[in-house]
């Protein structure tokens, strides 16, 4: 028997701050007990693309994939030992936490330790994600948020300041939002830039989290160019996916060598920032390493508390 879990399971058997744990302990063993991760693929059909990725975690016992295909996405998480299917987990809300939860575990080696203002630029649901994962690694101060749609910041803006214990407040304008913030956030589906390294202060820590895909970015090449250290969840991932970082390796202005994956950071073989006057930035895509390290806990805990429905798949 397997289990199903439904995206009502998932958002009652786990939270943002879960999630950053989870992730921190995979990255710590990856590249030390055979932890796996395949890119995302992409299979092109006139509508939309069949996105698919898959990776191994031994050190929790599991492997899996996630397909997704428009905002139909699924997990399947399956036993190392028993080579059998452990769950079945509708991904949505899987993945917008997991997206929050990684740019979290980046926030925290890499952003200053008195980091306390943010400035994020995006009104959707990763936004809301993003903003508890800085809450969950940082002791946040004030937050401000952009978005193209007044009614929509202003709304985000209410919807948030209940949820974190800090002032949030809508800005007129991206350049005011980023800003003298100490980290920025962009999450949008922008296919130009919408932070420009110009306005970023000494000391920002920025997560680039809406672009995925060649088609997209949300970096000049300025603020890249600013970044002391320049992170990412896997390069080879990056190599096709990064477009504000291909475009810049290609011109021959970036090495990719020295794009850190999170793993490295996470196990310190590389530190984080030399010094507070460094501008550092995480380039977030989204890797099914996270999904599956995260799966794992949601499974965990809905075996714990008897949730999800019991199916036959043997």
């Amino acid at each position: 028997m397997s289990l199903y879990l439904s995206e009502q399971d998932v958002g009652r058997l786990v939270d943002v701050a879960d999630a950053v744990t989870a992730l921190e302990e995979v990255f710590g063993q990856w590249g030390r007990d055979g932890t796996e991760n395949l890119p995302r693929q992409r299979l092109p059909l006139p509508v939309r693309s069949l996105n698919l990725m898959a990776a191994s975690a031994p050190s929790l016992g599991i492997c899996g994939h996630k397909a997704y295909f428009g905002g139909c996405a699924y997990v399947s998480l399956f036993s190392l030992e028993e080579s059998r299917l452990l769950a079945l987990i509708e991904a949505s809300t899987l993945g917008a936490i997991r997206t929050g939860a990684a740019s979290g575990v980046a926030t925290k080696y890499l952003a200053r330790p008195d980091a306390a203002t943010v400035g994020i630029i995006g009104t959707g649901r990763q936004a809301k994600t993003q903003l508890l994962a800085m809450a969950a690694v940082r002791s946040l101060q004030s937050v401000r948020v952009f978005g193209r749609d007044e009614e929509r910041r202003t709304a985000f803006a209410g919807e948030m300041a209940e949820v974190l214990s800090c002032t949030v407040q809508a800005t007129d304008s991206a350049e005011a939002c980023v800003r003298d913030a100490d980290i920025v956030i962009a999450a949008t589906k922008a296919s130009d830039p919408v932070v420009f390294g110009d306005w970023l202060s000494p000391g920002t820590h920025v997560n680039a989290i809406g672009a995925n895909g060649y088609a997209r970015r949300e970096l000049d090449d300025v603020a890249v160019l600013r970044a002391s250290l320049v992170a990412t969840d896997q390069r080879d991932q990056a190599r096709t996916e990064a477009r504000e970082l291909i475009d810049l390796a290609e011109a021959g202005k970036l090495d990719w060598a020295n794009v850190v994956e999170l793993g490295a950071l996470v196990q310190g073989e590389i530190a984080g920032r030399a010094q507070d006057s460094d501008i550092t930035l995480f380039k977030s895509l989204g890797i099914a390493l996270e999904d599956i390290a995260f799966a794992k806990l949601i499974y965990d805990r809905a075996v714990a508390a008897g949730a999800g429905t019991k199916i036959q798949t043997d």
